[in-house]
């Protein structure tokens, strides 16, 4: 770190100190060459996260638009807030993890991985997102939606 005082760059750490997030640390340095007290702070820089829209287009990830179409979908249901929070945050971690490596992910994985958090909270709101996620154009795809969910009950329910 360069001495603000007289530019040297040899200085030695008196002092470090998280902020009470654990985001940011604070440290209180000594330039060797003039003594002079001087402090910095250091943060992680995170690269976004990327989603590749269907038509290709990219914007940066946007915790608040999937918090917007959970809710949507959970509306009027018998969901506590709190699972409404830790699946929003569980969404957003798998989206992490799966950028990882390029820091992009495509909008249908983004939809996938809310549709099996909703499939295992709510079966109603898991349809009403379904239908606007995979953009159903008539009653027949609803149906072929249900049909598949009573088969997996049914499925569940034999074992």
């Amino acid at each position: 770190m360069k001495c603000p005082l007289c530019g040297i760059t040899d200085d030695k750490v008196i002092e470090s100190r998280q902020n009470q997030s654990a985001t940011m640390i604070r440290r209180r340095r000594e330039c060797v060459a003039c003594g002079a007290r001087f402090t910095s702070y250091e943060k992680i820089e995170e690269v976004p996260i990327m989603v590749i829209k269907r038509s290709g287009h990219r914007e940066h990830f946007d915790r608040e638009k999937i918090k917007h179409g959970i809710s949507r979908a959970l509306e009027k249901r018998p969901v506590p807030h709190r699972v409404f929070e830790e699946m929003l945050n569980s969404v957003e971690d798998e989206a992490a993890i799966v950028s990882r490596s390029s820091n992009e992910i495509r909008s249908v994985t983004i939809g996938e991985i809310v549709l099996e958090r909703l499939f295992n909270v709510d079966k109603v709101a898991y349809v009403r997102f379904a239908s606007v996620y995979r953009q159903f154009e008539d009653v027949d795809e609803f149906i072929q939606v249900i049909e598949k969910l009573s088969e997996t009950g049914a499925a569940k329910s034999n074992e």
